[in-house]
């Protein structure tokens, strides 16, 4: 099963759904079963669950979080087999919900090891009415049928350290540090003034990876053909000139390195990313007693503000799936329906959970409220997150996105380190993604 994110699902598996599916035509047939076992790679959507759903279960349903972490893409191999295996398995050893990120949506979408959210769950367009449309564009495949649905949505912008701007710009003030930071020639100034006073804008390599990549016009593959986009080799010349000049701190995304420049005597500006990388991923970074939990002035915890940066992006997001072949259809659509439809739930995630949630009334209610975030230093922020989500457009996304963005990143760390000349990576480059992907060429 290792190869088997080279392609849609890998060749076995779509191999088998042409021949082995029958259950997808059934499903309809299956419910009340007692066991709900869901495939997830972190505690994220578990912690929603719990909070927001767990006291709506039937009696006498057990919930089964089938965990694997996504490095290595553990995740996506121990799924794809289970997938493969969901068949022959008793009803309730089969995957009921299994979750997926957008890298590899696609890998999932095109295959009827998704139920249709609408004929197959029973979910209806005035319930999905105010999703923002890109997430569910995402999840639509090539027939025109929607294959998953979201709590958030993800729209990002850079989230910087008050106290460094202070420093560095005379204002934490997230407007004047947004005309400020409008555009690439303006951050590039603010780069070189914190250097002059001993910071780094940036934590490392990647982390205006996502703004450019979000932003390309030509998809990763056309045909069979690698296509690099402009906005790439921005992203390369411009980290190149920040390692250069030491402008950024030279370590990797999700390393202890990049985070250690978060905590209270960290040196970095501000991390670009959307609300899940702030609730999720900064902000526990931050801590310096993590056992006396999110309180303003535990570390940098309560340092933070938030704006748009120069180029509006997003990052990532997580969907819902029903998987082919459950015997919890209903409990499915009663889960779909909570978790990512209803008003007040969205409402509720967004002010306690800090989520940028998947419904624009919820969200433009949130942004209009008295809501202040604590990490942020009492900022609302919700407010800049809303155009940028209802703008988002993802039509240059592709099945080889992950591949692509793990692959691109490795190659270009060592030529940014200096070890390898720009011919030398993209060589790199080339071959470690022809060796993923056997399929595609340069």
């Amino acid at each position: 099963m290792k190869k088997l994110v080279a392609t849609v699902l890998g060749v076995a598996l779509v191999a088998s759904v042409a021949t082995s599916a029958p259950w997808s035509k059934k499903t309809s047939k299956n419910n009340g079963g007692k066991v709900l076992n869901i495939a997830v790679w972190n505690d994220e959507f578990p912690a929603r669950f719990e909070k927001y759903y767990k006291s709506k279960l039937p009696a006498g349903v057990k919930v089964n979080f089938v965990q694997t972490p996504n490095q290595g893409n553990a995740y996506q191999n121990k799924l794809d087999e289970a997938l493969l295996q969901q068949n022959s398995k008793p009803a309730d050893e089969k995957i009921d919900i299994f979750l997926v990120e957008a890298d590899y949506a696609l890998k999932y979408v095109d295959t009827p090891y998704t139920l249709d959210v609408v004929k197959d769950i029973g979910l209806t367009k005035a319930d999905l009415a105010n999703q923002f449309k890109y997430t569910k564009d995402i999840m639509t495949d090539s027939k025109g049928v929607l294959k998953g649905v979201s709590w958030q949505a993800c729209p990002a912008g850079f989230i910087y350290r008050r106290s460094i701007a202070k420093d560095v710009l005379g204002t934490d003030d997230p407007a004047k540090v947004q005309e400020l930071l409008s555009n690439w020639d303006k951050f590039d100034a603010v780069a070189a003034k914190a250097k002059a006073k001993g910071y780094f804008m940036l934590s490392g390599f990647d982390d205006a990876f996502r703004v450019f990549s979000d932003n390309i016009k030509t998809k990763w593959v056309v045909g069979n053909k690698i296509k690099v986009d402009p906005m790439i080799q921005r992203w390369i010349d411009m980290t190149k000139t920040y390692t250069d000049k030491g402008y950024n701190n030279k370590a990797n995304l999700w390393s202890a390195e990049s985070f250690q420049g978060a905590k209270k005597d960290g040196k970095v500006f501000g991390y670009f990313g959307p609300a899940w990388f702030i609730d999720f991923c900064l902000a526990p970074n931050t801590l310096d007693d993590p056992a006396k939990g999110n309180v303003v002035g535990n570390g940098s915890y309560g340092d933070w503000a938030f704006c748009k940066g120069p180029m509006g992006f997003s990052w990532g997001g997580t969907w819902l799936c029903g998987a082919a072949g459950s015997d919890n259809v209903d409990l499915i659509k009663d889960i779909m329906l909570t978790l990512t439809c209803d008003k007040n739930t969205m409402v509720r995630i967004a002010t306690e959970m800090s989520d940028f949630t998947n419904n624009e009334p919820a969200m433009r209610e949130v942004a209009s409220s008295d809501y202040k975030s604590p990490f942020l230093g009492g900022q609302n922020h919700m407010a800049v997150f809303i155009d940028s989500a209802a703008s988002i457009n993802k039509n240059c996304i592709s099945m080889y996105d992950q591949g692509m963005t793990e692959k691109i990143m490795a190659a270009m760390a060592d030529y940014f380190n200096g070890q390898v000349t720009l011919d030398q990576a993209w060589n790199n480059f080339y071959t470690s993604i022809t060796e993923l992907y056997p399929n595609l060429s340069r």
